[in-house]
């Protein structure tokens, strides 16, 4: 929803977020890209509905409000990120204005190749996790000063885990029973008593496999930094426990030479996210209950043996 003139608000409902109004959007805002074909991208993301325009352009449109904000600040920080980075991210080519019925503004970008990223589309699961773990070491060295601290607009990425105590706890309640509830709030306890004392640093906020394209089994492309912010690392951990396993894990771990408190958090952070989920919480993104109880399992098995060092 946005505001009107009179002051209420106007809604849309998501579903009306289709490749018609993508398409209308685009004649009607940039007429010279109105003969090439569009289609719905799958899977085309939470926070923004995606649309290939032609070979080499990508339409995106917020999902909701509390999504519009991303839009600008994609547009002034993804080209001043881009030079300081190793892997190609989204190049911003226009910004569109509401229309059509559609409330907000909205992006076209530069396509980038790729498979969302999947085991099975790795080669070398070493040199995958060796090689994300360089992209966040080149995004957390890039000039902080100006970027934009942590908020709303980035979900608290890059803020403490303490932001979303109340909803880790009423979904460690809500799953007494299904999960060992003493040590995942243990878990939950460890990464609240340790802080960042470091200068802020840029984070995407969302580092995720849905986030990460791979061309010939490799790293090839990050995607969506809608989350990006300047701030506490380790919310950009996450990854360790989400996608990866074993030597990956470790390679990842040993190339970010981060502190234990940011791993602590780090854990937080992605215990918090598979709880809301596993609890069902409203406003969690869907996820596969049995994958957030692997998660929640190796989290906890990781933070015994590391209170044991």
């Amino acid at each position: 929803m946005s505001r009107r003139g009179d002051g209420r608000e106007t809604e849309i409902d998501a579903a009306l977020i289709d490749a018609g109004l993508a398409w209308r959007l685009v004649a009607a805002q940039f007429p010279e890209w109105a003969h090439l074909p569009i289609a719905a991208v799958i899977p085309g993301g939470w926070d923004n509905r995606t649309f290939r325009l032609g070979e080499r352009l990508l339409v995106r449109l917020p999902s909701a409000t509390h999504y519009v904000v991303q839009v600008e600040k994609e547009q002034l920080w993804l080209p001043r990120l881009a030079p300081e980075l190793p892997l190609p991210i989204p190049a911003p080519v226009a910004m569109g204005v509401p229309g059509e019925g559609y409330p907000w503004p909205w992006s076209v970008y530069d396509w980038l190749d790729g498979e969302s990223a999947d085991p099975s589309r790795i080669a070398d699961p070493v040199r995958f996790a060796d090689d994300l773990a360089a992209f966040l070491v080149a995004l957390h060295a890039i000039d902080s000063r100006d970027g934009p601290l942590f908020g709303a607009h980035s979900f608290q990425r890059g803020g403490p885990p303490a932001v979303y105590d109340g909803e880790t706890r009423r979904a460690i309640a809500a799953l007494d029973g299904l999960i060992d509830t003493p040590a995942v709030t243990a878990v939950w306890e460890a990464a609240l008593a340790s802080t960042w004392s470091g200068p802020p640093v840029w984070v995407h906020g969302d580092f995720a496999a849905g986030n990460l394209l791979v061309r010939d089994g490799e790293l090839s492309a990050v995607i969506d930094f809608g989350c990006c912010a300047v701030g506490d690392p380790a919310c950009d951990l996450a990854i360790a426990w989400t996608f990866l396993e074993g030597e990956a894990r470790e390679a990842f771990r040993a190339r970010l030479l981060l502190d234990a408190g940011v791993w602590a958090r780090g854990r937080g952070w992605t215990l918090w996210k598979a709880l809301i989920v596993m609890a069902q919480l409203p406003g969690a993104n869907p996820m596969d209950a049995d994958a957030c109880r692997r998660i929640i399992d190796d989290i906890v098995a990781e933070h015994v043996r590391s209170a044991s060092i």
